[in-house]
């Protein structure tokens, strides 16, 4: 496991294995600005960076926006038009499942219920 540069306040980046963690660390993410600006750091990671087995790890967060939803739906579709890649969420909380259930996105999107579950899951890729 290593720490990868460029850690934002917001969230803290690991490599482990093949896996990307991104561990958000703060319990909000509605934050317009704030957001775009996780948005932007995601998709280099994918575009620049060429990560392509993600972990989106949601421990800690208990509220998300319509926005934050579209960040992870953008990452899932540019992950689905590259080879050997995969996104997976996980550490969702109740409210959270909930809404992925009201919105659907667990009949798209994979979820695990930790993120030692996930890194497994991608070993086996």
């Amino acid at each position: 496991m290593r720490k990868l540069g460029g850690m934002a306040s917001e969230y803290l980046l690991t490599q482990i294995d093949k896996a990307t963690v991104v561990e958000f660390r703060i319990p909000s993410l509605m934050d317009p600005v704030q957001l775009e600006m996780i948005q932007k750091q995601l998709f280099i990671l994918v575009d620049e960076q060429d990560k392509r087995l993600m972990i989106l790890d949601f421990s800690k967060v208990e509220f998300l926006s319509s926005q934050a939803i579209g960040i992870v739906i953008g990452l899932h579709r540019r992950l689905a038009t590259l080879p050997h890649s995969k996104l997976l969420l996980c550490g969702v909380n109740g409210k959270l499942t909930e809404l992925l259930k009201i919105t659907r996105l667990d009949k798209v999107l994979t979820v695990k219920a930790s993120q030692k579950e996930a890194i497994n899951s991608l070993a086996m890729l």
